[in-house]
């Protein structure tokens, strides 16, 4: 979680400078020149979601996809975009962290990025048309782990959120199974749509009404298992009654 933290203050402050800076060796002297672009990427591919329920009860879900699209603007910034990101996001507050790698144009490299209701900003380190050619630069874009990256900028944005991730326990979510009740004795009222064992009425769903009407008549013994599907008490099982 430090980790997390000190990234987290790094990203905002880069991100109110907001530019993007590429610099390189040039004679044995450094030099440094801004640059600018625009991304989209909202085609997706081999994309994967698990999702999960926190310690909190928070809903947590992590996709992980690589989006292509088109880039615009300074000439390493330009030509074709594919990004690979993970995402991790807090469902339930709308907030939460996306990282990866990029290849935008010439230019290729690493970002971490905060994630706030649909948007995304942070940094992305790199390097140009060569690996002499290093990029630093702020980023920020709208984001949905479903459909990619929109209105994506590379230097020229605006601040961002910072988030903390706390470590804890996070199990698979699963529906709650319904609760189950059972009787087994003398069949007292037998149709195709209700039954009646040892005074417990279930509905008969519609997989059930045949078997119901041939094999347990008034008067027969029955074991009947019935669960609640939509608030009302369903047949799910029934056995001769042992």
């Amino acid at each position: 979680m430090r980790n997390l933290v000190f990234a987290a203050a790094a990203v905002a402050g880069l991100v109110a400078a907001g530019a993007a800076v590429a610099h390189g060796i040039e004679g044995g002297a450094k030099s440094a020149t801004p640059v600018s672009g625009t991304f989209r990427a909202t085609t997706v591919r081999a994309s994967t979601t698990q999702s999960c329920t926190s310690s909190t009860g928070t809903t947590i879900a992590t996709t992980k996809a690589t989006y292509t699209g088109t880039s615009s603007g300074a000439p390493d910034l330009t030509g074709r975009a594919t990004i690979f990101a993970r995402s991790t996001i807090n469902t339930t507050d709308g907030i939460g962290i996306v990282t990866g790698t990029f290849k935008v144009g010439k230019a290729e490299g690493q970002f971490s990025a905060v994630y706030d209701h649909g948007t995304v900003a942070g940094t992305a380190s790199g390097h140009g048309a060569t690996p002499h050619m290093q990029l630093l630069a702020n980023v920020s874009a709208s984001y949905s782990p479903t459909s990619g990256f929109t209105s994506g900028k590379i230097g020229g944005t605006a601040g961002g959120s910072a988030v903390e991730f706390v470590a804890g326990g996070c199990a698979p979510s699963h529906p709650p199974q319904p609760a189950k009740t059972s009787a087994h004795g003398t069949v007292t009222a037998s149709s195709a749509t209700s039954i009646t064992v040892a005074g417990l009425t279930c509905a008969v769903p519609p997989s059930l009404g045949a078997p119901v009407l041939i094999n347990y008549y008034v008067g027969a013994q029955a074991a009947i298992t019935c669960a609640r599907v939509n608030g009302v008490l369903t047949l799910v099982t029934i056995d001769k009654s042992p």
